[in-house]
């Protein structure tokens, strides 16, 4: 472990935990923290760095609070979505401390990356899964009452599905002997022709991000108290899904270059 101090100043957390290659990646860091979260983060991270709690510690925070976001939509009216919209953005805090955190003790580790993408994983796919189950009143009313718990479950599979296929991108790289795909701009986009052109639109009308924590709770706060609200997504995340995997097809991410 790299001999730091135990209580570092908010300069020297943003020297060693927040290099330009974490705040200049091209698609992994989130534009919330590009924001205001970067901002705020170095002053956690200094609490956090006065506790015995490790960086995998951390991890598991965010991890229950991404799992709270779903479950908040339960509580009817406004409280609920404010509460999910409140929790989102705290899981995001919450995710750019525990990288600052392993930065600063020098200890980053497969585990952590696993815990990271089991606390996405969980809470974008228990998102559609509450608000599937809010519109139909549950609990007061039973699940088989309506139709959208079950809207709800498809568009969380979905979703589950356009993660897994981020992964399996790295996942059969790694298997073939290719080396990591760089986090560089128009990596991700199809190698030419009318494909790469209309790709290129949704980096100004990014879809694909929709169903991200962040982004849903807020399509939830605007559209949530709309029961036609579910539908939509679904044919939005149809779209997306079928979209993605055209993408990565005829883009160089399954190229050896």
């Amino acid at each position: 472990m790299t001999d730091r101090p135990a209580r570092p100043t908010i300069a020297q957390i943003r020297e060693i935990s927040q290099p330009i290659s974490v705040t200049g990646r091209s698609t992994s860091e989130h534009w919330i923290a590009d924001l205001y979260l970067r901002r705020l983060s170095p002053y956690l991270t200094r609490i956090l760095l006065r506790t015995p709690i490790s960086a995998n510690g951390v991890t598991w925070l965010m991890i229950i609070t991404g799992a709270s976001i779903g479950p908040a939509l339960l509580v009817q009216g406004w409280v609920g979505i404010a509460l999910a919209l409140f929790l989102s953005q705290l899981q995001m805090l919450i995710d750019c401390c525990d990288g600052e955190v392993a930065r600063w003790r020098d200890t980053k580790s497969p585990m952590g990356i696993f815990l990271d993408k089991l606390g996405h994983y969980l809470a974008e796919c228990l998102l559609p899964l509450c608000l599937g189950l809010r519109l139909a009143g549950w609990p007061t009313e039973p699940i088989t009452s309506s139709i959208y718990p079950y809207f709800g479950a498809l568009l969380a599979i979905l979703v589950i599905i356009n993660k897994g296929i981020n992964d399996a991108v790295h996942v059969a790289r790694a298997f073939s002997g290719l080396n990591k795909i760089q986090d560089a701009k128009g990596v991700n986009l199809p190698i030419k022709g009318l494909l790469r052109s209309i790709r290129k639109a949704f980096n100004y009308l990014p879809a694909q991000r929709m169903f991200h924590s962040v982004e849903f709770t807020i399509f939830i706060a605007i559209f949530g108290s709309y029961a036609q609200s579910l539908t939509i997504a679904l044919g939005i995340a149809t779209f997306v899904t079928l979209g993605h995997i055209t993408a990565i097809v005829t883009s160089t991410k399954l190229r050896n270059n």
